[in-house]
């Protein structure tokens, strides 16, 4: 365990917490590339930002296209806060910038399956959207895979269209 002296405790664990982060990532990108097979490397063949099509660049590069939620499922943006307070608040906070954006109203700035794509397929989102690369060079820290099943990003966006102003 790491003792630090009461005044440089909190900057010096966001800096642990940093680096952890980003070797945790290093790893688990090359343990996931090491496990599907050389699949990651297809990715990089994905276009890029100049060639992402109408539907890419307003809705993201994932697995989801355009829809529209209809109204508020309660029980499932319970289910999403949950997962929201385990696989995000780490990192975003609803209504200020932390490691992260704010994402409290994500819903008003980002269509519903751009959300999704962000959360399913943070990696290729931010070396190949215009808008992912932004928030990466804003922001510095790469956003992680959660490995998130679309159900589980589904729950969480019901959350976030709670948390809109």
């Amino acid at each position: 365990m790491l003792i630090f002296p009461p005044a440089k405790r909190t900057a010096q664990m966001r800096t642990l917490h940093t680096i952890v982060l980003i070797t945790a990532l290093a790893i688990g990108g090359c343990a996931k590339s090491a496990e599907d097979g050389g699949a990651a490397q297809g990715a990089a063949d994905a276009p890029s930002g100049d060639a992402l099509t109408p539907e890419q660049l307003e809705h993201g590069i994932g697995p989801v296209s355009a829809f529209e939620p209809g109204p508020i499922d309660d029980a499932m943006a319970a289910a999403g806060m949950e997962l929201y307070k385990i696989k995000c608040s780490a990192c975003h906070k609803v209504d200020e910038r932390y490691i992260g954006p704010a994402l409290g109203d994500i819903t008003t700035r980002r269509s519903p399956a751009f959300i999704m794509n962000m959360m399913l397929n943070p990696v290729e989102m931010t070396q190949k959207h215009p808008e992912g690369k932004k928030l990466l060079e804003e922001y510095v820290a790469p956003m992680a895979d959660q490995s998130l099943s679309r159900e589980d990003a589904r729950a969480i966006l019901e959350y976030l269209r709670t948390a809109a102003p």
